[in-house]
């Protein structure tokens, strides 16, 4: 049986940090990424929320930049805890130890329920949302055998297949990962499910503001969650075009397992999963295909590592010289680039680069995509 206990393990923010934190990733075109950045360039949230204007404008921003208020932020603190929530920082014991590792981890989770279910290695269940009975039952058994083996079970809060797995780790631990804030959840018939859920051995988890209407875009966010926290993914009736493929190709990008359940040709529920299986996914009929392939993960601290914190030291704050940004501007394009490339296109030095890649980023002028690349914003 796996044991997360050795997991537990990072540096608690004070309250004064956590509402610097909250405001930081709450201001205008700062995603996980370039909270990053700004942290490690310049020592702390407070630091880089006072340099943000500056920053900003030497990218080319044409307005001010928006920037969260203390009371934006205490607002936001105080409706979490209204709802009997939380907020967690990358760096925290409690945060999920896999998905601390992946690019673009949320510096701060908002999360509900029992905190172990976090820091327990877990197994991603998903698949269609017109699940078969078959189907259905399949994902409760996986869902069910893995949750006694002792694993936790994250899913998205949809209906079927991810309605199924939930239930039937109900009592063993289950995390719903929400695409919108943790008091929007969707689809609303799952509203009970989520009060079991939180009430019991599981957890809601969120990187979305409270009041936050889950929308389209938002799913594909949440899917990356679902694969970040998992050791591996069991994706259980998909079809060809569904949200399902996406998680697993996220699993895949975060170098985790990904299972399919092979299913009859002539179901389209099931073209994905076929699909999937030959590319290459784990062929999955029973449980023990997913314990068996997982137990050598779980039984390994592979997330242990350095834990992310406020440097002591800021990093050098001279402003790059106008000749490099205008190169670094005329190097990009349309296309995504490896930011190693345009190191080596322009001649500069990596903390340059970075530097004006991150003001060009807060000027809302560029565009981040998976594996460190990126593109000028058009238009």
């Amino acid at each position: 049986m796996p044991d997360g206990s050795a997991r537990r393990t990072g540096i608690a923010l004070t309250e004064r940090q956590r509402i610097a934190w909250l405001r930081l990733i709450r201001s205008d075109n700062v995603g996980p990424a370039t909270f990053r950045d700004l942290i490690n360039h310049c020592g702390s949230a407070e630091n880089a929320l006072a340099v943000l204007p500056e920053l900003s404008a030497r990218g080319g921003a044409t307005r001010a930049i928006r920037i969260a208020t203390v009371q934006e932020a205490e607002r936001e603190l105080e409706a979490a805890r209204r709802h009997g929530a939380r907020f967690i920082g990358i760096g925290e014991p409690d945060y999920p130890p896999a998905l601390r590792q992946i690019e673009g981890a949320p510096p701060l989770l908002a999360v509900k329920g029992d905190l172990a279910a976090a820091t327990r290695p877990s197994v991603g269940i998903v698949g269609s949302r017109n699940a078969s009975i078959a189907g259905a039952k399949f994902a409760a058994m996986i869902a069910r055998d893995c949750g006694r083996a002792g694993y936790t079970v994250t899913s998205g809060l949809a209906r079927g297949i991810d309605t199924a797995a939930h239930r039937a780790s109900l009592e063993t631990g289950t995390i719903a990962v929400l695409a919108g804030g943790l008091d929007q959840p969707y689809p609303p018939e799952n509203v009970p499910l989520l009060d079991e859920i939180t009430d019991g051995a599981g957890l809601a988890v969120s990187e979305m503001p409270f009041g936050w209407e889950p929308r389209a875009r938002d799913f594909p966010r949440r899917n990356r969650l679902i694969s970040g926290i998992s050791l591996g993914v069991v994706v259980v009736e998909a079809a060809e075009r569904s949200g399902s493929l996406i998680t697993a190709r996220m699993a895949t990008d975060f170098g985790r397992l990904v299972f399919a359940v092979p299913g009859s040709p002539l179901d389209p529920r099931c073209h994905g999963t076929n699909g999937l299986l030959k590319q290459g996914a784990i062929v999955t009929t029973g449980s023990d295909d997913v314990i068996e392939a997982l137990a050598p993960l779980s039984q390994l601290d592979l997330f242990a590592g350095p834990v992310v914190e406020e440097p002591e030291k800021t990093g050098d704050m001279l402003p790059p010289n106008d000749d490099d940004r205008s190169m670094i501007v005329s190097a990009l394009g349309p296309t995504p680039v490896d930011i190693d490339d345009i190191i080596r296109h322009t001649g500069l030095s990596a903390s340059s680069v970075y530097l004006i890649l991150l003001e060009l980023d807060l000027a809302g002028r560029l565009h981040r995509h998976p594996g460190g690349m990126v593109s000028l914003a058009m238009g």
